[in-house]
């Protein structure tokens, strides 16, 4: 299965990130995890399985602007943040309440797994 998702993803064009989504570095992460329910996707530019998730995280965006503020970080423009979360695999999502890591799902996910551990928190 791997094998072919990865040549189905390999080829795929960037997909536009939505306007909703904040991009993360490390001289605003602190303030942008502050308050509220924030999910933040630890991702990196060659990663298929991160180009996958683009879609899903958008959706998430749009419909769930109320709910969660979705943001990602690049782990090769960042790395001293992946290494302080320990993020060994991406794309790592880590959801965090006012500053604090609540949950952490790793790999590809599913719109409806991920829309779920948001409503759950």
């Amino acid at each position: 299965y791997f094998g072919y998702a990865f040549r189905k993803f390999r080829n795929t064009e960037d997909v536009p990130q939505s306007e909703k989504i904040k991009t993360l570095n490390d001289k605003n992460f602190n303030h942008q995890l502050k308050t509220g329910l924030v999910m933040v996707d630890f991702w990196a530019s060659w990663c298929v399985p991160c180009k996958a998730m683009a879609p899903v995280l958008n959706d998430l965006a749009e419909e769930l602007d109320d709910k969660v503020k979705i943001c990602k970080l690049n782990v090769d423009e960042n790395q001293q943040l992946a290494v302080k979360y320990a993020v060994r695999s991406i794309p790592t999502l880590i959801l965090f309440r006012n500053g604090k890591e609540i949950d952490r799902f790793v790999g590809v996910k599913s719109k409806s797994f991920l829309s779920g551990k948001i409503n759950q928190n």
